[in-house]
């Protein structure tokens, strides 16, 4: 049965769902105020949520932005106060802990994180010492995107096939490149022990490679124009290729792995409204928010394991982000200062090798 929602079918969800199960909260506080520090436009921002959300619990939500990882934490370290909760790829959770960032988060009161996926709630990235330092929300795979009805592979080395020289596009991005260079010898994607191998393995790659893409945009007018046909994509981009550009993309995870990430929410430290972030996070996670979100406007694939299963059988995010793809994925963890050096040296010289 289709559960695309109507606004009003959505507000009566949100009133059984997301704020049932947080914390009690009293009318009282309606003049309380929250900061959010997130992407633009990914989620806690929609208005038609939010409205929702102050409807319903008093607590009025505002926005801060940032336009890089290192920006969020710049953010943080000069800024104290300000933000109640915050986006942060759980690959820099801990970074930030460890620099008494953020604030350790009890998830017995966040009532909808017992439906989370256990792989993602429980995944290191968010814990320390026993203290969990963010709330899985969203995840994702970078793994193979091909062209439907010319390409059939379950494999990494599709990517170096002669029969598709000069059909190849790759993610222009150093920390999946040493991912996929990973995968393809057998290592760890965030601690690769023999960097020759992984130089060598995608250096092998260059007869095929036509295109180095860094944004969305870019690969769905070069797929829609015939440039390439087996590349490295994003499973939610995927899902947009698909549902609104109409592309003919399959989307595959392939026998050696994908390379996993997972966005969380937390609390920062020195938050002085941290009831009312965790009754924002608890929502933020709700099936009722999640499946409109999804089903209207398009989203990553939930952490909440019962808002996957509420999706509709033929949802494209449902068929790509299947939750048996949990085991077979490796997931992005925190990377030293010195291991992303590492990892952008070696991406800029094998882009060199493949421009020679």
């Amino acid at each position: 049965m289709s559960i695309l929602l109507n606004r009003r079918r959505f507000g009566a969800l949100l009133g059984a769902g997301a704020l049932a199960g947080a914390m009690p909260l009293r009318r009282a506080r309606a003049a309380e105020t929250i900061y959010v520090l997130n992407w633009q436009g990914y989620g806690t921002d929609e208005a038609w949520a939010l409205k929702a959300f102050t409807e319903k619990t008093g607590i009025e939500v505002k926005h801060d932005y940032f336009n890089s990882e290192e920006e969020m934490l710049t953010k943080l370290r000069t800024n104290p106060g300000t933000y109640d909760v915050v986006l942060i790829n759980s690959a820099r959770t801990l970074q930030a802990q460890a620099e008494d960032l953020l604030e350790p988060i009890d998830l017995a009161k966040v009532a909808n994180a017992a439906d989370l996926s256990p792989a993602l709630r429980d995944h290191a990235n968010f814990h320390k010492d026993g203290k969990a330092y963010g709330v899985s929300w969203l995840w994702g795979i970078n793994a193979l995107g091909l062209r439907r009805d010319k390409v059939k592979s379950d494999t990494l080395t599709v990517l170096a096939d002669p029969a598709y020289a000069g059909r190849i596009a790759l993610f222009d991005d150093a920390v999946t490149a040493i991912g996929i260079g990973a995968l393809l010898t057998g290592q760890d994607i965030n601690a690769p022990k023999d960097m020759a191998a992984v130089a060598a393995k995608l250096k092998e790659l260059k007869p095929g490679v036509k295109l180095l893409w860094s944004s969305e945009d870019q690969w769905n007018k070069a797929f829609a124009a015939g440039e390439f046909d087996v590349s490295i994509y994003w499973s939610g981009a995927a899902v947009r290729s698909q549902r609104n550009f109409k592309l003919a993309v399959d989307f595959v995870v392939p026998k050696e792995g994908g390379i996993g990430w997972i966005d969380g929410l937390s609390v920062p430290a020195t938050s002085t409204r941290k009831e009312s972030a965790l009754a924002f996070i608890n929502y933020m996670i709700d099936p009722g928010f999640y499946d409109y979100w999804a089903t209207n406007i398009g989203a990553p694939a939930s952490a909440n394991a019962k808002a996957m299963a509420a999706l509709p059988a033929d949802d494209l995010n449902k068929q790509i982000h299947k939750a048996e793809y949990l085991s077979q994925l490796q997931f992005m963890s925190p990377l030293s200062d010195d291991q992303r050096t590492a990892f952008s040296d070696l991406w800029q010289e094998t882009k060199a090798f493949y421009a020679g």
